[in-house]
């Protein structure tokens, strides 16, 4: 037990590895001969779809539209095949070269090779498709789009020591736990992609680097935080995070233990707090502060009537796109159209994302979330925005909390959904009974916004607008946002 969380020293090469995945039972991971194919389409992960000489699906990574490949089956399945191109016998005029010296190892931005334009045409394909299956049309879908680059706020990193006693920092492989080990990341914002090489220097310095599982970088208004997963205390290890996080200027913050992490931030000078902020625009999206007077308003920093300042904490959630969430809230004000006086509730509300800047538009808001602390911290960034909004706790995923919840919030002039990927299905069967006029839902899942959807048009709502936000780029996650009306 004395050499825990230690360096061991190097051991030679056997050959193989005892750690290999031994294949699944109901798919044979062997890989076969070649098999010319035609790529019809994408399917919604991104990956080629083809049909083989005998009809079965074929599913070919990295492949696009239109191209005939030499592909090699590495999965093969009742229904359809898992294959990788083994020589590409035509190019489509959608490819592009990856940006990212790391694509086809890293299992992040799995569609570089595939143009912007086609990336956020074949989004709105998705959601257009799985609409469909549920028998729902739909019209002009507005693209809500942001920087091509740089644009990821937030990472986790994971690190490893591997046989040979290198410390590994980056992250995982496509479907797989092995890490692939960066010195770079395309779509970090630039302050944080500059810290890679540091913390990779770092790591290599630590006694005991097995005790760390992860790093979580943070980019906020006000500072730059890194955020240490450490399985196991260790002094001398800490004091060289601080020291590190002095150096760079940068907060460092520690999660510590195995099963029940403690977080507390280290700070070798012993100062306050950091500030962790998520600042709003009001007039960059378009949103005049109706509520107050402009005389109430505190002028200096981030209470200036334009501005809304949102706290959060280590652990809450956090869009990692900032310019493309600042356009969804604007999306859903614009669509809402918030007057004082209504009466709005927001559903899964957060950190108060969706809740403060109706409330600034002059809406009287009600924001629900299912855990406590986000209730104080949605009530806390109201106050200190000096906005009225009533903050409650409720398990929206419980039927009957959902029917009480809506059954005593009377008049409601409109609703907010901003569910989790498993979208917010007890929600969307109560609705039919309470005919609120319009109901914002901005997914991160299309296949749970479908489901959900499907409900909301059988109780009488009938979607009237709709728009894509490409909150991945590279990658074939998107948020949807959908306005339905009431029309019984």
């Amino acid at each position: 037990m004395a050499m825990l969380g230690k360096r061991r020293p190097p051991r030679p090469t056997a050959g193989h590895s005892g750690l290999v995945r031994k294949p699944n039972r109901k798919a044979e991971s062997k890989e076969s001969a070649s098999t010319a194919l035609t790529i019809e389409r994408l399917a919604h992960d991104g990956r080629g779809v083809a049909h083989n000489a005998a009809g079965k699906t074929v599913f070919v990574d990295q492949a696009l539209p239109g191209e005939q490949v030499d592909a090699a089956v590495h999965v093969t399945r009742k229904r359809y095949d898992e294959a990788h191109i083994k020589t590409r016998l035509t190019t489509s005029e959608q490819r592009v070269e990856p940006p990212c010296p790391y694509f086809g190892q890293c299992g992040g931005c799995d569609l570089q090779h595939l143009n912007i334009t086609a990336q956020r045409q074949h989004k709105r394909d998705v959601v257009t498709e799985l609409m469909a299956r549920q028998g729902i049309t739909l019209g002009t879908i507005t693209a809500l789009n942001g920087a091509s680059e740089h644009y990821r706020r937030r990472a986790r990193l994971g690190v490893k020591v591997d046989g040979q006693g290198n410390v590994l920092l980056g992250f995982r492989a496509p479907h797989s736990h092995r890490l692939v080990d960066i010195e770079q990341c395309h779509v970090l914002v630039p302050a944080l992609n500059a810290l890679i090489l540091p913390l990779r220097q770092l790591l290599a310095t630590l006694e005991a680097p097995r005790l760390v599982g992860h790093v979580e970088l943070l980019a906020t208004h006000e500072a730059i935080v890194i955020l240490v997963r450490q399985l196991k205390a260790h002094e001398q290890d800490i004091a060289r995070w601080q020291r590190f996080a002095e150096q760079q200027q940068i907060s460092l913050g520690t999660w510590l233990g195995r099963e029940t992490a403690a977080f507390h931030w280290n700070d070798a000078q012993n100062a306050v707090e950091p500030v962790l902020q998520e600042v709003l625009n009001l007039d960059e999206m378009g949103i005049r502060r109706t509520n107050l007077h402009q005389k109430d308003l505190d002028l200096e920093g981030a209470n200036a009537p334009g501005v809304l300042t949102l706290h959060f904490l280590p652990g809450d959630f956090l869009q990692v796109n900032a310019e493309v969430n600042q356009k969804m809230v604007a999306q859903v004000v614009e669509w809402l159209t918030p007057m004082p006086g209504q009466q709005l509730l927001d559903l899964f509300a957060g950190i108060g994302n969706f809740s403060l800047p109706l409330a600034a538009a002059g809406a009287q808001m009600t924001a629900v979330e299912g855990n406590p602390t986000m209730v104080e911290r949605i009530t806390a960034n109201a106050i200190a925005n000096q906005l009225d909004v009533s903050a409650l706790q409720a398990d929206l995923s419980n039927a009957d909390t959902v029917q009480n919840l809506l059954s005593e919030c009377q008049q409601i002039d409109a609703l907010v959904l901003d569910p989790p990927r498993n979208g917010a299905e007890a929600v969307c069967q109560a609705l039919g009974r309470y005919k609120i006029p319009k109901v914002a839902y901005i997914s991160c899942d299309p296949a749970t916004l479908a489901r959900d959807a499907a409900h909301l048009v059988h109780a009488g709502y009938r979607v009237r607008q709709v728009a894509v936000a490409d909150m991945f780029l590279h990658t074939a996650h998107l948020e949807t946002l959908m306005l339905f009306e009431y029309v019984g």
